[in-house]
């Protein structure tokens, strides 16, 4: 099978194949380059890592010998711990170049020589330094071991040995960047080289699939041109070809052929384009009749429309349609024949809700006013009982406080009773010893007198009888006068005893009297309190069915605004019923004068006043009270 023959899609599929063979030669070079690159880099680190390490071990050798040398002198105790951490960091970095240079054998030996030198420098100088320093109480035997030549000689051991590990290790790093820079040369070759090449046979393969593919279709691109414009006489490229270009000819070959029989067919058809000529013509004056008549009914009903967007459900289509849109008149103005109907009904029940409207409107501004009147009566009313029950209360109070002073006023009284009986007994005990004291003076005169007149018998007895006489005789004076002095006293006593008794008898009268007017005043005060409890209750409700009343008036209010913007909105649906001319005025006029007599109709009771707002009496809330021209009572109500 020749090249020409293979079909586009494995003629593409060969230069795709060349191209990715090219950059996967291309691929797989710069790979194995890098990879080499990638292992030469880790060496290369490894060595800077290596050197590091023993600048590193070095600094902490020397760290090790300066702190040991301070620490005679200064003897701080930071320093030994220093001296300690200098030394495990050249453990440390000695390990980490071990590990790092662990393919390189020679090297390895090397690092061993200098941590060798370093441990012995550290066993033999440094250690001594530190414990001879720290242990003695001088620091001379400690001063003289590291200015000896042994010590020295340690050191300059180590330095040497590190000196020559550093230097193997860094000619190992110089190979190492050596290999890393050709690699990377080579890597800069192999790129230019492998893109160099790709381009190249990216090209040629372009160059072949133009002329394989590219030419031959722009050839059958033209050849298909021609054909379309009308040349029949082209000879179609590609023809018998076993490729897609092969089958595109045959194609287009079969559409020339097509085209040969065409033509002769159109010869054959033009008489039948006569025949169907003179068909469309009949056709055309066929369909512009219809068309007449279509647009007569076009026209009658979109005047219908527009009369029944005007409001106007009275008009109806009286003319004549066409048999197959005689039907949509007929729908028509049987819709609008329901329209009017339904609006009739609507308009008839409008009228009938804005006389309802009007009336419940009307009833409503009733209802509100004696709502408001009996308000106001109520809260009179409340105010009222306020007052009485405050001056019920106030008596209750006084009723209260008399009782209180007219039982101290029987408590006193009984304890005068109680004084005026002891002052009457007393009173008598005066009196029997005033009986007494007179009697006993009688005695004492009469024995006077007795004494007298025995002194006149015994005359013997000159002086002393003499004396006795006239003793007695005063004596007798004296009782004489004592007498009427005892009997006058007796007779003031028994008045005064007399006196006593009647006052007494009318404190015990006093005492009776009081005791009833306590008993009397009692009952007054608990009347009194009784009343004031009920007066009191009967406030609280009066002032509960006032704040309901006035809850009631603000709902009438509500439902008078309510009934007003009922009307209103009554009032616009029949103004928008009015735009439309329904007919048949006879069969609505009736109800439409009754709304408007119930509307118009005037008020039952004159208007009220306005009502102003007023604080209860007893704080139960806003309430409202007429003015004082208000022409209405609550019994009307």
């Amino acid at each position: 099978m020749s090249l020409s023959n293979l079909a586009i899609v494995r003629k593409l599929g060969v230069g795709f194949a060349c191209v990715l063979v090219a950059v996967a030669l291309m691929s797989g070079t710069l790979f194995l380059i890098l990879k080499s690159l990638d292992a030469a880099a880790v060496v290369n680190k490894k060595s800077y890592a290596v050197v590091e390490d023993l600048e590193r071990a070095l600094n902490a050798v020397s760290d090790q010998s300066r702190t040991s040398r301070g620490y005679i002198i200064s003897r701080e105790e930071r320093l030994p711990a220093a001296y300690d951490e200098a030394v495990r960091l050249f453990a440390a970095t000695m390990a980490s170049a071990r590990a790092a240079a662990a393919s390189r054998p020679e090297i390895l030996a090397l690092l061993d020589k200098v941590e060798l030198t370093g441990t012995t420098w550290r066993n033999e100088v440094g250690d001594p330094i530190i414990r001879l320093t720290r242990d003695m109480p001088t620091s001379e035997r400690a001063a003289d071991l590291s200015k000896t030549a042994h010590s020295t000689e340690l050191f300059g051991a180590f330095k040497s040995a590190a000196a020559a590990a550093r230097d193997r290790v860094g000619a190992w790093s110089a190979d190492a960047q050596m290999t890393q820079d050709r690699l990377m040369n080579w890597a800069h070759l192999a790129l230019i080289g492998g893109g160099l090449t790709s381009a190249l046979v990216a090209f040629f393969i372009a160059w072949w699939l133009a002329r394989a593919i590219a030419r031959p279709v722009t050839g059958m691109t033209e050849a298909m041109n021609k054909l379309a414009g009308g040349d029949i006489a082209i000879a179609i490229p590609s023809l018998g070809e076993k490729n897609e270009l092969g089958l595109m000819a045959g194609a287009v070959q079969t559409f020339k052929n097509a085209a040969i029989a065409k033509i002769a067919k159109d010869a054959k058809d033009a008489e039948d384009v006569k025949a169907w000529t003179k068909m469309d013509a009949e056709r055309a004056a066929r369909e512009a009749q219809e068309a007449r008549q279509d647009q007569i009914a076009i026209d009658n009903i979109a005047a219908g429309l527009q009369r029944l967007a005007d409001g106007d459900l009275v008009y109806r289509i009286e003319t004549e349609f066409a048999p197959k849109t005689a039907k949509l008149r007929s729908d028509f103005n049987s819709a609008v024949e329901k329209l009017q109907q339904a609006m009739l009904s609507i308009r008839s029940n409008t009228d009938g809700i804005r006389s309802g409207s009007g009336e419940i409107s009307s009833a409503a501004d009733d209802l509100s006013r004696r709502t408001e009147q009996q308000a106001a009566s109520l809260e009179e009313t409340a105010a009222t009982l306020d007052e009485i029950t405050a001056t019920v209360k106030n008596t209750a109070q006084g009723a209260t406080h008399a009782h209180d002073i007219v039982s101290n006023t029987k408590t006193d009284a009984d304890h005068s009773g109680d004084v005026v009986r002891k002052a009457i007994a007393a009173m008598g005990g005066i009196e029997k010893s005033s009986q007494q004291i007179g009697r006993f003076f009688l005695l004492a005169l009469n024995a006077g007198v007795e004494a007298a007149r025995a002194g006149d018998a015994g005359r013997g007895f000159a002086v002393v009888a003499s004396e006795v006489r006239a003793l007695a005789q005063r004596s007798a004076e004296a009782a004489k006068e004592i007498k009427s002095l005892i009997s006058a006293s007796t007779a003031q006593v028994g008045q005064g005893v007399d006196l006593v008794g009647e006052t007494g008898k009318a404190l015990g009268r006093i005492v009776v009297q009081v005791a009833e007017i306590d008993t009397v005043v009692a009952a007054i005060a608990a009347s009194a309190q009784e009343q004031a409890s009920a007066l009191h209750q009967v406030n609280t409700a009066v002032n509960q069915m006032d704040q309901v009343t006035q809850q009631n008036a603000a709902m009438v209010e509500e439902t008078t605004a309510a009934a007003h913007s009922l009307s209103q909105e009554s009032e616009e649906l029949a103004r928008q019923l009015g735009r439309f001319q329904l007919g048949q005025e006879a069969n609505v006029e009736p109800m439409r004068a009754k709304a408007a007599r119930s509307v118009s109709r005037p008020a039952s009771r004159p208007a009220r006043p306005a009502l102003k707002t007023l604080a209860g009496p007893s704080g139960g809330g806003a309430l409202r009270k007429p003015d004082a021209a208000a022409d209405e009572s609550w019994e009307e109500f």
